[in-house]
């Protein structure tokens, strides 16, 4: 799409969204109404799309993208006109009589940037929460997963005229041609190189941002841990998507007195879970070539104690192990982002925090531990998005609680109320009644009103 094509989308937005029709609630809920019932219309043909671009089943494909997405319309749709209700706050003594309220108020035109690894849930999550909000939003998903991107367009353009919800596909070039456009606010999710670059392009403009990146995320294995249902709970979530998760384990950090039971409960769950994973129509494939050779290239066979096999036809790599692995290693240089669960040993729980604050902070962290001790110190002193404690990535599957990174792994967050808010600016408003004005403010100034101002604002 042109540039010319793209500025007359977004001042096509913006003039609708200067008509105040998307302020109203009740439009508000009838759309998301409307983008639930062509989501549930089209499951079969946004599943394939997923198979098609990702190699997720119809089971994996609901159950982390579709499914998802659905319950978070239901929660907006059930809570919208609440968040949007005027909320009454106390007026100061000094500002009686008055009431102050804090109204939220849509940022206007906004563009979602998704990317390809849950490319359905990623675009239409935030859609559903900038709609709620009551905002014009352009979706500029990701031309790696070209198949959701086509059935999201179609979908798209059945439902919703462009002037309130417009997709624009393709690459790079549209990209560009966005990032130049003035926005009123920008929701991105990718890697950290595209995320600086669309802080660059938003502060041109002042345009606020949301940025939900990635990073190496931990999963601290303590020595007082479950380690066969740790090790369950972990290959799920690390060969989810193939790794392709970001918020997936990224390594394991495990305690040197149970590492190698860990590691061969590992093995036993791999085996169970997926069992030859090349040949299992129910484990993905990686996103395209390029990542396919970036995800070969960080195994180091001589450390690999299981899988490490691939199918570049298929672009499939099995789910790999890697133990003994230091912080100098290759595959510990860069966030993985498929398939190969690197090991690695600690004694003392107090090292495990350090090296953790000393990175990065990462936009997950896992900590698997009986331990309460261990559980505080781990939650309490590291930096990082959000988490979990015995388990992995169902922090992220909830409408009530925000989704977002700290410091390289992003900044802002969304589900519910939160992603409500983040679509939203909250006005502070005093409404000051006429039937009283107090004279203190006013000069000229008296002994008697410095009293009163001193008791007032203290």
């Amino acid at each position: 799409m042109t540039k010319e094509e793209i500025r007359s989308i977004v001042n096509a937005q913006r003039e609708y969204f200067a008509s105040g029709e998307t302020l109203d609630v009740n439009f508000r809920l009838k759309a998301l109404k409307k983008l639930k019932n062509a989501i549930k219309n089209n499951i079969d043909k946004i599943n394939a799309a997923i198979k098609a671009d990702l190699g997720k089943s119809a089971f994996e494909g609901y159950m982390c993208e579709t499914g998802l997405t659905l319950s978070e319309i239901s929660y907006m749709i059930k809570h919208t006109r609440s968040f949007a209700r005027e909320k009454d706050v106390i007026s100061p003594i000094a500002q009686f009589p008055s009431r102050s309220y804090v109204k939220s108020m849509p940022y206007g035109v906004c563009l979602v940037m998704s990317p390809w690894n849950y490319p359905f849930l990623l675009t239409i999550e935030p859609l559903c929460d900038a709609i709620a909000a009551g905002n014009c939003v352009v979706l500029k998903p990701s031309a790696y997963s070209p198949a959701t991107t086509r059935v999201m367009s179609e979908i798209i353009k059945e439902t919703f005229e462009e002037k309130f919800v417009a997709v624009i596909e393709g690459g790079r070039e549209e990209n560009a041609h966005l990032l130049d456009e003035k926005f009123d606010y920008i929701f991105f999710t990718g890697g950290k190189t595209v995320g600086r670059l669309v802080m660059e392009k938003a502060s041109a403009h002042l345009t606020p941002v949301t940025l939900e990146l990635g990073g190496k995320s931990p999963c601290i294995i303590d020595k007082s841990a479950d380690v066969k249902l740790s090790a369950r709970r972990i290959v799920w979530g690390k060969y989810l998507n193939c790794g392709q998760t970001c918020v997936a384990p990224d390594y394991i950090y495990c305690h040197k007195a149970v590492k190698a039971k860990f590691i061969e409960c590992v093995k036993k769950e791999i085996e169970k879970q997926f069992g030859n994973a090349l040949e299992n129509e129910n484990y993905g494939k990686i996103i395209n070539e390029k990542h396919f050779g970036r995800i070969l290239g960080l195994i180091d066979k001589e450390k690999v104690v299981a899988g490490g096999g691939s199918d570049k036809l298929k672009l499939k790599i099995e789910p790999t192990v890697m133990d003994n692995v230091t912080r100098e290693d290759r595959v510990m240089q860069e966030e993985i982002f498929g398939p190969v669960m690197p090991v690695l040993e600690f004694e003392s729980i107090d090292t495990v925090i350090k090296v953790v604050n000393d990175n990065p902070k990462p936009l997950a962290l896992y900590v698997f531990a009986r331990d309460k001790k261990v559980i505080k110190a781990v939650t309490g002193k590291c930096a990082f998005g959000g988490g979990c404690v015995n388990d992995v990535v169902i922090h992220l599957a909830t409408s009530r609680m925000g989704f977002g990174g700290v410091g390289e792994s992003g900044m802002g967050s969304y589900h519910g109320k939160y992603g409500f808010d983040t679509f939203s600016h909250k006005k502070s408003i005093v409404d000051k009644k006429l039937w009283l004005d107090l004279p203190m403010r006013y000069q000229p100034f008296k002994r008697i009103n410095e009293i009163l101002i001193h008791m007032f604002l203290r």
